[in-house]
């Protein structure tokens, strides 16, 4: 049987066939309009969604026996407010996870409302990009589409309600909203009241890999699909690209350096952090996530090099680098565009601390390499405290292409790093999801156990853990020290 999976991303939507043993048999992609109507502001229509996934689903389709396909799962763009009518018409164009218009709405969730009743109700604080923000701004901004509103959901559960008609969304992504209580995978009723809003405007709650429904008649003929075909709940895009890289079950982690950074930690159990900059997430395993976020990780790389260097021959600017590992006097802060872990401080930016007349184009470089780095190790350290103790790490990502920022990462958390076969990210965790909710797999794990492969590792030097780690000490000085010049 073939199993699709839908990556519904911010620039495109990305979609794979896959079949049961986690074959890929193809893959297509659709790009749609990304809108800045103001400054700070990011917006698309819904409907270019659905119009770019039947294409997709066409050509991905094209030659297929499509009796032989039994579920579709997605991964989708996290935080997104899709709002309908009582007619199901979106009433306004979709605010996205990057849009900034929210920042007052922010300040008073965190401030007036608190963080304690925050993380208390939901174990998250409030970010510009989060849902309940959003839905604050167009009460405060557009009262009468807020006063329109029937439905409240997230992009790849839109995807899911006009391919199906149910009205449901999952934990995972349903835990970027600020409104789910994440611990007791419920809706948490002061954050509706905090909001003005009732639970009969929210979507029914799903485990990532249960089926909400079937394809709509209409639906099933206009893409030439059988009408048992199932459709699961499937997940937030880090949840997704989680499963897809196998970081599902006890203290597992997979650290993704792409053009932000993330350090995704599966758990058992859930986790409350006191420094709620990193985030406690339902995950699409059944179980709980920790993720911390870095807005700028490869494209702060692409910024050195591109930007400054002038050049984008990235494996030249990394030669001779490998020989000066742990030896560097040069500090760099990845801030570029504020920072969202550990420090939630869209003020601060990035600096350079510690050049001398010694110092070298290729330090500058490998202190780029460093600073992202060190920022997963902060990471780390709020893990620790919470009692999960890691044995390694996957990686995937642009950025894991380079042998030596692989290497700098694993001495850095002195874990060993492995790298897999098949990085397709949401796309084959949606895909596995959908496995699983057909019964083609018992578990999540099973899943993962069977279709994710590593094909090679990077351990840690002993002797160069131990200077990496005097050089942490250093750098997690650097923020407290600076942070007021950025006030």
């Amino acid at each position: 049987m073939y199993y699709i999976g839908i990556d519904l991303g911010t620039s495109a939507v990305k979609l794979l066939l896959m079949k049961g043993d986690g074959s890929i048999e193809k893959i297509s992609n659709r790009e749609y309009p990304l809108y800045f109507p103001k400054t700070g502001w990011s917006e698309q229509n819904a409907e270019d969604w659905i119009t770019a996934v039947k294409d997709g689903l066409r050509e991905l389709l094209s030659g297929i026996d499509r009796s032989e396909v039994a579920g579709i799962g997605a991964g989708g763009q996290m935080h997104g407010l899709v709002i309908l009518d009582e007619d199901d018409r979106v009433i306004r164009p979709v605010i996205l996870w990057n849009d900034g218009r929210t920042q007052e709405e922010t300040d008073w969730l965190n401030h007036e409302i608190g963080e304690d009743v925050l993380g208390r109700e939901t174990a998250n604080i409030a970010f510009a990009g989060f849902t309940a923000p959003k839905i604050l701004w167009v009460k405060n901004h557009e009262p009468e589409n807020f006063r329109r509103i029937a439905k409240i959901m997230l992009p790849k559960d839109y995807v899911n309600y006009v391919l199906t008609g149910a009205f449901a969304t999952e934990y995972s992504d349903a835990s970027g909203m600020l409104l789910l209580n994440v611990e007791n995978k419920c809706w948490s009723k002061k954050m509706l009241e905090i909001c003005g809003i009732t639970e009969n405007q929210l979507p029914k709650l799903y485990e990532s890999y249960e089926v909400v429904g079937t394809l709509k008649p209409e639906i099933a003929e206009e893409l030439g699909l059988p009408e048992t075909v199932k459709v699961v709940a499937g997940a937030g895009d880090n949840a997704a690209a989680a499963v897809g890289t196998g970081t599902v079950g006890p203290d597992q982690c997979n650290v993704s350096l792409g053009t932000s950074g993330t350090m995704f930690i599966s758990s058992r159990t859930f986790k409350n952090p006191e420094n709620h900059a990193i985030h406690s997430f339902a995950h699409a395993d059944g179980t709980w996530h920790l993720m911390a976020c870095m807005l700028s990780a490869a494209s702060g790389n692409k910024w050195w090099n591109e930007e400054i260097l002038g050049t984008d021959d990235y494996n030249k600017e990394q030669e001779g680098i490998a020989e000066h590992l742990g030896d560097n006097e040069v500090f760099y802060t990845p801030y570029l565009m504020g920072e969202r872990f550990p420090h939630n401080d869209t003020k601060v930016r990035a600096m350079f601390i510690g050049m001398s007349m010694n110092t070298t184009r290729r330090d500058m470089t490998q202190a780029v390499l460093e600073g992202v780095a060190f920022s997963f190790r902060d990471a780390l350290e709020v893990a620790k405290e919470l009692g999960i103790d890691l044995k390694r790490t996957k990686i995937c990502g642009g950025g894991a292409k380079s042998p030596l920022w692989r290497r700098i990462i694993a001495n850095v958390l002195n874990l060993p790093v492995d790298m897999i076969e098949s990085e397709q990210g949401p796309g084959l965790g949606g895909a596995m999801l959908a496995a699983v909710g057909c019964g083609e797999y018992a578990s999540v794990e099973a899943a993962a156990d069977a279709i994710v492969r590593v094909v090679g590792t990077v351990e840690p030097e002993p002797e160069l853990v131990k200077k990496y780690d005097e050089k942490y000490q250093t750098y997690r000085k650097l923020y407290p020290a600076v942070k007021e010049l950025f006030r």
